[in-house]
C-alpha cells in the first residue's frame, strides 16, 4: 500500500478540485481513506508518471513528458514526486 505522507495528503487536499467538481475530502484522514479506496499511487519522477500511463494504456499521442504531468489525474507533490489519482 502506498505511503500517503503528510505532504502528499496536503497536496491532494489543496488541489482536488483540479480533478473533481467538489471536494471529496476535508481532512488529511479523509484524504488518506479516499486515496486508498481509489488505489492512488505516488511515483518519484515524470518518467514514472509516463510509465504508469503507458502501462495503463492511456492515449499519450499528443503528450510529452512535461505535458503528462499536467493531466488532471496527476498532482505534483512539490518535492519531485507525483500523486496519480484515477478519477
Amino acid at each position: 500500500m502506498p505511503d500517503f505522507d503528510e505532504k502528499v495528503l496536503q497536496c491532494f487536499l489543496e488541489n482536488q478540485l483540479k480533478l473533481y467538481p467538489e471536494p471529496v475530502a476535508q481532512t488529511p484522514e479523509e484524504a488518506k481513506n479516499y486515496l486508498e479506496e481509489c488505489m492512488a499511487l505516488v511515483v518519484n519522477s515524470k518518467e514514472e508518471v509516463w510509465e504508469y500511463f503507458d502501462e495503463e494504456g492511456v492515449d499519450m499521442e499528443n503528450m510529452d513528458a512535461d505535458g503528462i504531468v499536467e493531466a488532471d489525474e496527476v498532482f505534483a507533490v512539490g518535492d519531485g514526486r507525483y500523486l496519480i489519482v484515477e478519477g
